[in-house]
């Protein structure tokens, strides 16, 4: 039980940085991003190869979140041109691209076989739980730092720009400031942080595959920062954490309803979060961080 317990917190932690990069994206500046499971994809496959080349972990991590960050820029520049819905379908367009070519590239992804033994993090404590404690550790700083970051940035200068793009782009562009170049800097910070936590995702499962970076994954994490609430720093640590119980909890369901078939069982997993989903936007619209005084 104690290992299980670790093992969700580490993949509850890697979501959170997830969230924290759509929530500076979405929540703070107004971008809808349907593909951020392609840069989650990017860091991970990026830090895999280079760790498996002889790379150092910290320079491979490093790598992974610089790539996934630069790969953003020419999405930042096609943002520029289009509306929120287009850019919307830019974004998943791209994701699926990323999964292609991750799939058809054979000699550098090893394809739809993906890349097995990647070296793992604490590699040479002998005790295995030590070890996924110690990663629990480093993923816990990592985690605190960046929210931490994100809150310094949401109260500067840069934050309250940001804000007013999301509110009202035309008034920014009367004030003499550039929105284009403020929306392409967020898209590189919150898909830094995606690939950020697809390289700890690579280093702890440790085997990769295409079928690993789905669009469902984006919209796990936008189901977090909806329920946590959006525009909240705190709303997506929040959402983030509530999403994992739930998805871990509704594998007891079975214990409960004994007739549901192991078949029919992900269907009532996703009908169970999908519910909640729309509960909320019902009842509490602002999420569960939001505005208390206003619905």
């Amino acid at each position: 039980m104690e290992a299980y317990l670790v093992a969700i917190a580490i993949v509850a932690l890697i979501y959170v940085l997830l969230a924290l990069g759509l929530t500076l994206q979405y929540g703070f500046t107004g971008l809808i991003n349907f593909g951020h499971v392609g840069f989650f994809a990017i860091g991970a496959y990026t830090s895999a190869i280079l760790a498996m080349s002889g790379v150092p972990l910290v320079l491979s991590f490093a790598a992974g979140t610089i790539v996934a960050g630069l790969a953003a820029w020419p999405i930042g520049l096609i943002a520029l041109r289009l509306r929120d819905d287009y850019f919307a379908i830019v974004t998943l367009g791209f994701s699926e691209t990323v999964r292609l070519v991750i799939t058809s590239e054979k000699w550098l992804t090893n394809g739809v076989q993906g890349i097995p033994a990647i070296p793992r993090m604490f590699a040479g404590i002998s005790v295995g739980s030590l070890a996924s404690f110690a990663v629990l550790a480093v993923l816990l700083v990592v985690t605190i730092i960046a929210v931490l970051g994100m809150g310094r940035i949401v109260k500067s200068p840069f934050g309250r720009i940001i804000e007013a793009i999301r509110d009202n782009e035309d008034a920014v562009k009367a004030l003499g400031k550039d929105p284009a170049r403020f929306k392409v800097q967020v898209l590189i910070l919150g898909s830094g942080l995606a690939g950020l936590a697809g390289a700890f995702y690579a280093h702890y499962i440790t085997y990769i595959v295409p079928d690993q970076f789905i669009p469902l994954v984006t919209f796990y994490v936008w189901m977090a920062i909806i329920i946590g609430g959006v525009g909240r720093v705190s709303g997506a640590v929040v959402g983030t954490v509530l999403l994992m119980v739930l998805l871990e909890g509704s594998r007891f369901i079975r214990d409960v309803m004994p007739f549901i078939s192991d078949v029919e069982m992900a269907s009532v997993r996703l009908g169970v979060i999908g519910l909640l989903l729309i509960l909320f936007t019902i009842y509490r619209p602002q999420g569960l961080m939001g505005d208390f005084t206003r619905r």
